[in-house]
């Protein structure tokens, strides 16, 4: 080849080159780390794209079948014969090479044992550990689902704000201010509305209370300074954009929106690094908190991570790593053939916060199981602990079916449930929705006894219910009461309602009856409905108790003397 027919191919080369590596860096955002796959991959791309003047060398014009002549056709149309340089195909196989030989020797065919030991376990007693419950103030009974309903409605009666921005499905499970939150950063709804409201920013978010559960339990809350990078903006305001651009080398698994206690947004950025060779057992080893309002970010250690953050593992990846424990700690094989002691997570998780901690939980099951857990385990979104509890009995799904037979003519279904001590009992809770998704009744089920079935339109109705069943099917005995009966401490009366009104406390209705000398007596119309009959006017004959109020009785029993 003469010397200006390579400059040539020089020349285009480089062109060719740097052109697909700058465009396809900027729109495919690898990272340059050997870790990732993905890596390996863009570099045969990139190699190819240098070669792709190098790959034929021309040999004449002889045709013949020798598997080294490739016919082709130049620019003008001409037919001529040139053979295959396989120096640019053994560049490009090198990429290629190393990720099927590091895959195979990172794989759980050899390093099952490693993998095994990825995740340390500790077991803990379920009664000892956590605590009975009267109210459930912890638990994110809402699903995403059903979060991305209301807040989808939330944002509905926010005018402004609905036709430049939409509020997607993907929400984070928080602890804010020690209190269960599901929250989601409003996005631009697509590239002319980034185009329009781009000086303007991201104006705002919304908060779920998952564990209130009414469709009216989220709130729009506006940022003090809106957000610029996010992932639904463009070119170089993209939130995964901005974040390869400042960590080339950063291996990203996945990112949530989160707010501190101050009420201050930002993003959760988790990095990982393989744990086995090259590509196995990907684990997060760091993390970057990032600002999207400035754009401002710090990476820490895991271990380093500031208390506020909630989200530094997945649920997946927790069950992920849980699995591989329960799996392989017997060897790859017998994972494949005999399954040994193999046991494995059911195949969704829900949320629990601890002390100012979000956790997952989700059942355990033998491999060899059906419809049975053999116990539960509970994984911290923050800093990966795990504990194990053995409480054998009906895995998630058997339990789901069995609320939702409660309640087959109403069609509601139910959400994946959480595990609570009601009693001493181990019982899963979950909330039963309707055809649009709206919660509708709670339902509580025994671990051990999937027949003990509870259901209630509030969720102290439901564990009322709950603990009666226990009662009744022998599996608690009543507590002691020594007490005496609130009829023991009663006072008679006859009274003549003056005033009338209905209240709702905590999911129950009260009427509240006022009388000429101004005392106010209640009563729970769950506990006697005929009190929703009375009117202004009539005379009643009553026994009541005191109150901690004062002026305010509560009515035990009546009956109508006089009808006004």
């Amino acid at each position: 080849m003469d010397k200006k027919a390579l400059k040539k191919k020089i020349l285009i080369s480089l062109c060719l080159g740097i052109g697909f590596t700058a465009i396809s860096y900027y729109l495919m955002l690898p990272a340059i780390n050997i870790y990732d796959v993905g890596f390996w991959f863009y570099l045969a791309a990139v190699i190819f794209s240098f070669s792709v003047p190098f790959l034929f060398r021309r040999g004449g014009t002889v045709v013949n079948d020798k598997p080294r002549k490739i016919k082709i056709v130049n620019v003008g149309g001409k037919e001529v014969h040139g053979k295959l340089n396989f120096v640019p195909i053994i560049l490009i196989a090198i990429p290629v090479a190393v990720v099927l030989v590091g895959s195979l020797l990172s794989s759980q065919v050899f390093n099952a044992k490693r993998y095994a030991s990825v995740v340390n376990i500790k077991e803990a007693v379920f009664e000892e550990d956590m605590k009975e419950a009267d109210e459930i103030t912890n638990i994110a009974l809402m699903d995403s689902a059903s979060a991305e309903l209301i807040g989808k409605n939330t944002m509905g009666k926010l005018a402004d704000n609905i036709s430049q921005y939409e509020i997607g499905y993907r929400y984070t499970q928080i602890n804010f201010r020690n209190n269960p939150k599901k929250v989601n950063n409003l996005e631009y709804a697509d590239f002319f509305r980034w185009m329009n409201n781009r000086d303007r920013g991201i104006p705002g978010y919304v908060m779920v209370d998952p564990v209130d559960s009414k469709a009216n339990s989220a709130e729009y809350i506006e940022f003090e300074k809106p957000l610029k990078y996010v992932e639904s903006a463009y070119f170089n305001d993209d939130l995964m954009r901005k974040l390869r651009f400042e960590y080339p080398t950063k291996i990203f698994d996945f990112v949530t929106f989160e707010i501190d206690d101050e009420g201050k947004p930002y993003y959760i950025v988790s990095c990982m690094k393989a744990k086995i060779g090259l590509f196995g057992a990907m684990d997060v080893n760091e993390v970057i908190i990032f600002d999207p309002s400035t754009g401002e970010s710090q990476l820490y250690a895991v271990e380093d991570t500031p208390a506020w953050v909630d989200t530094v593992y997945s649920g997946d990846l927790a069950v992920q790593k849980y699995n591989w424990h329960g799996m392989l700690s017997g060897g790859f094989f017998n994972s494949i053939i005999n399954k040994v002691g193999c046991k494995q997570t059911t195949d969704d998780y829900g949320y629990i916060t601890i002390e100012d901690d979000v956790w997952y939980f989700t059942g355990v099951t033998s491999v060899t199981a059906d419809e049975s857990n053999i116990g539960f385990i509970i994984s911290n979104a923050r800093t990966g602990e795990y504990i194990y509890y053995a409480v054998a009995g009906a895995e998630e799904y058997s339990a789901m079916n069995a609320a939702q037979g409660q309640v087959q003519n109403m069609g509601y279904k139910a959400s994946f449930p959480s595990l609570v001590n009601i009693s001493g009992e181990a019982t899963y809770i979950m909330v039963l929705k309707d055809n649009n998704g709206y919660v509708k009744q709670f339902a509580l089920v025994n671990v051990e006894n999937v027949n003990i079935v509870a259901i209630g339109d509030t969720q102290e109705e439901a564990i009322k219910n709950y603990r009666e069943l226990l009662v009744k099917n022998g599996v608690v005995t009543p507590p002691a009461n020594n007490d005496p009966e609130p009829e023991d401490e009663a006072v008679g009366a006859a009274i003549t309602v003056y005033g009338l009104r209905d209240i709702v406390i905590g999911g129950e209705t009260y009427v509240y009856i006022t009388t000429s000398d101004g005392n106010i007596y209640k009563c729970r119309v769950a506990d006697n409905e005929k009190i929703i009959t009375i009117d202004i006017g009539d005379i009643l004959d009553i026994k009541y108790i005191e109150t901690d109020v004062e002026g305010v009785f509560e009515i035990i029993w009546f009956d109508k003397l006089y009808l006004h």
